[in-house]
């Protein structure tokens, strides 16, 4: 659209709102506009003809009387707000918006009252792409100068979104605009410190902080505290973030909702359980009670804290809304029991990985399982696991788990289980020790394998693992079990000949 037109269709618009004339503008099709609803084939209609022109027809109807709005029409206000994100959202990145705003008379939209929600709500509902909405609120800008004024929440909502895209000098520069403007609010500090936060750049919030400390024009809000507490929460300064708390304390301002979730996240990241339940007493103790989130990030701290009795206890009471979404806390409720020593870990993990999709896979919790399975001596659902890890080309880099793998091959006196097992471990990369070509010579020796036993030392020369006084030993034993003198007395020389003494000074741990 060319913008004088645009700028003779604004000027048009407002004079018919001055003279109460855009009633010879509706095509009532729709009766009451307070009665107006969208359903999503309308909302399928963005790009023919008809589906633009019922729009623009109720946002005119909206127009006619904007102080009836207030009170009696907002929500249809907000449907017509939402029939032009889902639009604008079916639009193919990188298209003009100025044609469809124009049809659709975008500018009458934002004179509806309340003043500036229309715009607001708009770009909220564009969040989920914050290129698209920051390039509405460029064409909202080209509007003001046709006498409909920005406001400080629009601004702010287009910082947000800026920070959203890591565009945080853009971000600055709308905060500028908005200065230079003469829209000083503790929004607009708000929104830039929100978009320094979410790109890690912790110094730049705080200053933004003592900037609006210092402006008198304004001053800062339980919103400002919230978000400098999840900026010191993000960056593991708690004592910083402790600091905001006795601030708050100190004002005239009371905690909210995101006050509490915010500290009790931060102490949840920095493991500082006793300072999380703390503030979580505290909450259930006064006036706002902890909700959904509250207790999500609870049993979090308790799983991770390993604190199963409380973990449990809070899943019980979010065990429907766990179950049907929260996957990644099931994991973690997951890693707890395989780390814990409870009797009944087995069962309870196995029932809490029927949530989880079968086409998910996470490399971390499948090597959780192969020690849990591995240290209850459960070897084949061990193997199953190990098969699963080989196919995923996950790569085990623990020794204590590659131990624990050892110890269930040997407690099940499977040596040719574990022979294949050093094989596809040798092949996969995984992390190789002594103990797995050791356990391998022990267990050849209980069975009268000698060759094999001796054997094992070349294993171990190919992947450059030295003998030790424990490979002698190890073979001195298995000689000497079944009488076989001569190659017991040669270990005992290649021993003295290593300067590891006699056998019998040595000892297997």
């Amino acid at each position: 659209m060319r913008p004088a037109a645009a700028m003779a269709r604004v000027s048009h618009l407002l004079l018919l709102l001055r003279c109460g004339r855009l009633a010879s503008l509706q095509t009532p099709l729709f009766g009451s506009p307070y009665n107006v609803r969208f359903t999503s084939a309308s909302a399928a209609r963005g790009f023919c003809s008809n589906g633009i022109s019922d729009l623009r027809d109720r946002i005119l109807l909206l127009s006619e009387n904007p102080a009836s709005v207030v009170t009696e029409g907002k929500e249809a206000l907000r449907s017509a707000v939402s029939a032009l994100a889902d639009q604008l959202l079916a639009l193919p990145d990188g298209q003009d918006l100025a044609a469809l705003l124009d049809s659709v008379s975008f500018a009458a939209l934002l004179l509806c009252s309340p003043t500036g929600f229309a715009s607001v709500e708009l770009l909220s509902r564009l969040k989920s792409r914050p290129l698209l909405a920051l390039q509405v609120f460029n064409c909202r800008k080209k509007l003001a100068d046709a006498g409909i004024p920005m406001l400080p929440e629009e601004y702010s909502k287009a910082i947000t979104l800026a920070g959203r895209t890591k565009n945080v000098g853009l971000a600055a520069e709308l905060f500028s605009d908005a200065i230079d403007a003469g829209l000083r609010n503790a929004c607009l500090y708000n929104a830039l410190m929100s978009a320094y936060m979410y790109s890690g750049l912790t110094k730049k919030a705080v200053s933004v902080f003592e900037d609006l400390k210092q402006d008198f024009n304004c001053k800062p809000t339980i919103v400002t505290y919230n978000i400098l507490l999840s900026v010191f929460g993000r960056s593991l300064l708690v004592d910083h973030m402790e600091t905001v708390l006795q601030a708050i304390d100190d004002s005239d301002l009371s905690y909210t909702i995101t006050t509490y979730n915010t500290a009790i996240a931060a102490y949840v990241t920095a493991w500082k359980w006793d300072k999380m339940e703390r503030m979580y007493q505290s909450m259930v103790e006064g006036p706002i009670k902890p909700d959904a989130d509250t207790l999500l990030l609870m049993l979090r701290g308790y799983a991770y804290s390993s604190n199963l009795e409380k973990m449990e206890k809070t899943y019980d009471q979010m065990k429907e809304m766990i179950n049907n979404r929260q996957t990644t806390l099931i994991r973690t409720m997951i890693y707890a029991y395989t780390k814990s020593c409870h009797p009944d870990r087995v069962r309870k993990v196995e029932a809490l990985m029927k949530l989880i999709p079968g086409d998910e896979y996470r490399h971390c919790l499948n090597v959780h399982l192969i020690r849990m399975y591995a240290q209850e001596g459960l070897t084949e659902a061990m193997e199953g696991q190990i098969s699963e890890a080989f196919q995923h080309n996950t790569v085990v880099t623990t020794v204590g788990v590659m131990r624990s793998i050892i110890s269930s091959y040997f407690k099940s006196n499977a040596v040719d289980r574990l022979a294949g097992f050093i094989r596809q471990a040798e092949n996969a990369g995984w992390r190789l020790c002594r103990s797995l070509y050791h356990c391998k010579m022990v267990m050849y020796g209980q069975q009268n394998r000698l060759e094999e036993m001796y054997g094992v030392l070349d294993e171990m020369e190919n992947f450059r693992f030295g003998r030790t006084r424990k490979t002698f030993f190890i073979l001195y034993k298995g000689y000497s079990n079944i009488g076989r003198r001569l190659e017991a007395e040669t270990v005992i020389g290649m021993m003295w000949k290593h300067g590891y003494g006699n056998p019998e000074d040595a000892c297997v741990s």
